[in-house]
């Protein structure tokens, strides 16, 4: 006998409702599949444990809320907290400086940074669609990472997350990064020290080889980036040195935020 199934109208009014309590059923408990809730608190702890003691000039690229900006104050920084879109801060720390713009347009001059962070922002340049970007750009993100390592002192480290598994575009939201794709990404650095997590059967967190990392198979949900599913990884980074070039060109006049 066959089913017979009836389609039941709600109120748009309540519909955004409904459609929340169908994903907290759906998406919850041991059987849900995985997904990338709780990133951040994986990130965070790795980034916080890596950061220095100051004093120094830090930088943080893609900022958000700031959350990493406020612990390298706290550490002593100077920090210049850097975002595409408008941030407001919950909180205020005399030592933070929020800039508003595109990282690449912005001039700031080499080798200025002790210390620069970079907590999964990286994948979302050049994939159009999220945090006001309009355009797609192929090579974005490899353009930023080289811009990174030109105002990194050379005895500065870059402290970064980001989405890892097989390559991949999750579009419209991130990149994942890949044997491929990883050390291009990270052609201007040497690995100092690295990380790699992925989710378990109960949705957890769990340290992983960088081979599992690496091979885990992304997830793509295009209607919501939670749902999406990757592994993650974390990197202590130092700029691999390049030889001087005796010449006034290159030389940048501080940045005007």
């Amino acid at each position: 006998m066959e089913k017979l199934l009836l389609p039941i109208y709600v109120p748009r009014w309540l519909r955004k409702s409904a459609l929340k309590l169908k994903h907290s059923i759906l998406y919850r408990g041991p059987e849900s599949p995985v997904n990338i809730l709780g990133e951040r608190t994986v990130e965070w702890s790795f980034l916080n444990g890596q950061i220095p003691k100051g004093p120094g000039e830090a930088f943080e690229f893609g900022c958000e809320e700031g959350n990493m900006s406020l612990a390298a104050a706290q550490k002593g920084f100077h920090v210049i907290a850097n975002d595409l879109q408008e941030q407001t801060f919950i909180w205020q720390h005399p030592n933070v400086e929020f800039c508003k713009g595109d990282f690449l347009s912005i001039a700031f001059p080499r080798n200025q940074f002790d210390l620069v962070i970079n907590c999964s922002s990286v994948e979302h340049v050049g994939i159009a669609g999220r945090y006001g970007i309009k355009m797609n750009h192929t090579d974005g993100d490899l353009q930023v990472m080289d811009r990174l390592a030109e105002i990194l002192k050379p005895s500065g480290v870059l402290l970064m997350t980001a989405p890892c598994g097989q390559d991949a575009v999750l579009a419209p939201w991130c990149r994942v990064y890949g044997p491929e794709r990883l050390p291009i990404l990270l052609r201007s650095f040497s690995i100092l020290k690295e990380e790699y997590w992925i989710k378990n059967a109960t949705n957890q967190w769990v340290q992983c080889s960088r081979e599992a990392g690496l091979s885990f198979q992304p997830r793509n949900d295009r209607s919501n980036p939670h749902r999406c599913a990757y592994a993650l990884g974390c990197f202590v980074l130092r700029k691999i040195p390049k030889p001087v070039i005796p010449s006034d060109a290159g030389k940048a006049a501080p940045a005007q935020c």
